[in-house]
């Protein structure tokens, strides 16, 4: 059960974080969130769909890791993450950005670092220390506080993205059937994908608009990470074969 609270030296002094690969750390999962300043390295071993939020109705673009759902295919038999990028948002636990209160007006808030004190990484035996002897972050939380960043930034950026592509009509929903060798067939369902044929079709100024702002490449690194769902197919057939 998650239990975020505040980091602070004076209560997590002694705290380290266990930073390997495990299925029994959190890592066995189809996908993550993703962010378009993101997209080119994801893209070089991922593909990239997106995801519907059945609550808010908001689309969010996300890096697929498996078939189905509780399944990391490039984790191997080892608990080895069989691949040379590992996206932010598995590489942030067991950390969140909060907002904190800065002030008397309750809407001036600052963010900071939270830690999930419920998630099996954190102990006080094994890991990377999150401070040093004098208080001070230690340079494993130092990177951490890099990937929050990142994330927060992404989480801004997400929103305008996924904004202009829904204008311009450029997500679809599609549904792709897998046969193994075993003769086993899957459905991968429920994710959205660039609907090509309208980005084929856009004018001059969409194009010109879309690159002005930053979203052009990002759409293009998305479409070349389908070639990625071959080799995420070959693992889940090595898994049965």
């Amino acid at each position: 059960m998650n239990n975020y609270v505040v980091l602070n030296y004076r209560d997590h002094g002694a705290l380290k974080v266990i930073t390997k690969r495990s299925k029994s750390l959190g890592d066995d999962v189809m996908h993550v969130m993703t962010f378009p300043h993101e997209f080119r390295d994801v893209q070089s071993c991922y593909p990239i769909y997106f995801k519907k939020d059945p609550e808010t109705g908001s689309f969010y673009p996300i890096a697929l890791f498996g078939l189905e759902e509780g399944q990391n295919l490039f984790l191997d038999d080892q608990d080895m993450w069989d691949a040379t990028y590992i996206p932010l948002m598995s590489r942030r636990h067991p950390f969140l950005i909060a907002m904190q209160s800065s002030g008397d007006k309750s809407d001036d808030k600052k963010p900071v670092i939270s830690i999930d004190m419920g998630n099996p990484r954190v102990n006080e035996i094994e890991g990377e220390l999150l401070f040093k002897d004098d208080g001070q972050p230690s340079t494993y939380t130092k990177q951490i506080m890099k990937i929050l960043k990142s994330i927060h930034l992404g989480n801004q950026s997400n929103s305008d993205f996924i904004s202009e592509i829904l204008e311009l009509d450029l997500l679809e929903l599609f549904t792709l059937e897998v046969t193994l060798s075993d003769g086993s067939k899957h459905a991968l369902s429920g994710f959205y994908t660039i609907k090509e044929t309208t980005l084929n079709n856009l004018n001059k100024d969409q194009l010109a608009s879309l690159q002005k702002k930053g979203y052009l490449l990002p759409i293009y690194m998305a479409v070349a990470s389908h070639a990625r769902m071959r080799s995420l197919v070959d693992k889940k057939d090595k898994r049965v074969g």
